[in-house]
């Protein structure tokens, strides 16, 4: 009667201990989010960014650029946990049986192919003022934006997407997007936007967009708001110009902004980077863009090497070679960064055309 009563009461443990072992199932989710959303944030950031650098580097080269958007990212987890238990009839009584635990992750990645009319107007679209300029209000440096997105102000350009001396642009250029960061950083210059309403749904509502330039006291800060009003074509007493897309002399009142496409942007970056010697003998690609000028250094220094580097902020291989961008480089970092915001700014919602997705099995 007592080995009853013990064999009942080991049971009963037993069948307590299995519902503590099977009820921790529940907890995989939770416990999982917050690492998986950062887990997966960085290796998008990361893929991102890989993605970017080799595409410029294929420009450099006069290779075909590639762009495939995640669309979609699925992880699914199973936990199974088996249990077997029971108490055996010998003496003295003991339990046997076993367990087993078996957890599967199984994510599934969806990538769509950047092609056809969402191609054209994310890529090939000039970038519109009135979406540029209002990125200057965030804090980003209106200098490195100019830098990467505008090709002309009025008469004046950037250097181009050619290489040699064909392509440096004019040194007036450099000069007017320092004055306009220094008047930044004094909280001199604005961005205003104005939505003009439609009239009788015959007139399409228009979006204005102004550069401010405000006066000071300040001697050497209002030398530079004189200068930079009289190149804007601004009275003493004028403190707003209309920012309008084009190239050439601008109306009065006006300033006449020629910003760049994606491919653009990317193929001005592309020639600024100092590939070997051979490269450029060999005829595999041009020689770089000579900048002039108060800025000669490029606006962002792409390193080469036949060596994989260490401590850099993104790096990318093409043609047996490695390229980076130094980790320490902090303005080459900030522009790299303003150039990823410029492609988000850039994409357009269409349909999704051909989609791949690819399960993947650990």
């Amino acid at each position: 009667m007592q080995q009853d009563v013990s064999v009942i009461s080991l049971s009963k443990k037993i069948v307590i201990l299995s519902l503590v072992f099977l009820s921790g199932c529940y907890q995989v989710g939770p416990r999982r989010l917050d690492q998986d959303e950062s887990d997966y944030s960085r290796a998008l950031t990361s893929s991102g960014k890989q993605q970017t650098l080799l595409n410029v580097v294929r420009l450099r080269y006069a290779d075909t650029p590639g762009f495939l958007d995640t669309t979609q990212l699925i992880s699914g987890y199973q936990l199974q946990r088996n249990l077997s238990v029971g108490v055996g009839t010998d003496s003295p009584v003991r339990p046997i049986g076993g367990a087993a635990i078996q957890f599967q992750e199984s994510p599934t990645f969806t990538f769509q192919p950047v092609t056809g009319d969402s191609y054209a107007q994310s890529f090939l679209r000039p970038l519109p003022p009135g979406s540029l300029l209002p990125l200057a209000m965030g804090g980003l440096p209106i200098d490195v934006l100019f830098r990467l997105s505008v090709q002309s102000v009025n008469l004046i350009s950037n250097a181009g997407a050619i290489g040699g001396s064909v392509g440096r642009g004019s040194p007036e250029f450099f000069e007017l997007i320092h004055d306009l960061r220094l008047l930044q950083l004094t909280g001199l210059l604005g961005i205003q936007l104005e939505h003009s309403p439609e009239i009788s749904g015959k007139t399409p509502p228009v979006d204005r967009v102004f550069l401010t330039v405000a006066s000071t006291n300040d001697p050497v800060l209002s030398e530079t708001v004189y200068e930079t009003r009289r190149f804007f074509g601004m009275s003493r007493t004028d403190e707003r110009v209309e920012v309008v897309y084009g190239g050439g002399k601008a109306a009065r009142g006006q300033v006449r902004l020629l910003t760049r496409t994606m491919l653009g942007v990317m193929a001005q970056i592309a020639y600024q980077i100092e590939v070997p010697a051979e490269d450029i003998r060999s005829g595999r690609t041009l020689a770089g863009t000579a900048l002039i000028g108060r800025e000669t250094k490029p606006i962002i220094i792409i390193h080469v090497g036949k060596e994989r580097p260490d401590n850099v902020f993104v790096w990318t291989t093409y043609n047996n070679k490695y390229y980076w961008i130094a980790d320490d480089d902090f303005d080459s970092k900030l522009a790299f960064t303003m150039l990823q915001i410029l492609l988000e700014l850039s994409k357009t919602s269409k349909n999704p055309g051909a989609i791949v997705t690819i399960p993947v099995n650990g």
